[in-house]
């Protein structure tokens, strides 16, 4: 997992910087700008792409036992419950809570909290 520095950290709460911190999923997201009749701007942040799924070579496999959430496995493999993304990511659902809602699924972890050549 890459660490973030604290001076890293303190860019994301500059006014006017990417309205995404670094940890978000939607940190690399272009920002595109609606303009409404009135001429109000309303920014929003543009379809995000998924990486390509990881090889099976390239994920840790995880049986979810009863009561796990996303959130949970992610503070246990990543240390930060906020990265819940990075493993609904790696594994082809469309609802993260189909991640943890049936005892005995295995899903896969991504390595290091990332896809292979990504970032975190």
């Amino acid at each position: 997992m890459a660490e973030i520095q604290p001076y890293e950290s303190a860019l994301d709460a500059i006014p006017g910087a990417h309205p995404y911190p670094r940890t978000s999923r939607y940190h690399d997201a272009e920002i595109g700008i609606h303009r409404l009749p009135d001429g109000t701007e309303v920014r929003y942040a543009k379809r995000r792409l998924l990486p390509p799924l990881p090889d099976g070579d390239e994920v840790h496999p995880h049986t979810v036992a009863a009561g796990e959430r996303p959130d949970l496995l992610a503070q246990h493999y990543f240390g930060d419950p906020g990265q819940w993304w990075q493993i609904a990511d790696a594994n082809p659902v469309l609802d993260p809570g189909e991640l943890t809602d049936e005892a005995g699924r295995v899903i896969g972890i991504p390595p290091g909290g990332g896809f292979p050549g990504g970032r975190r």
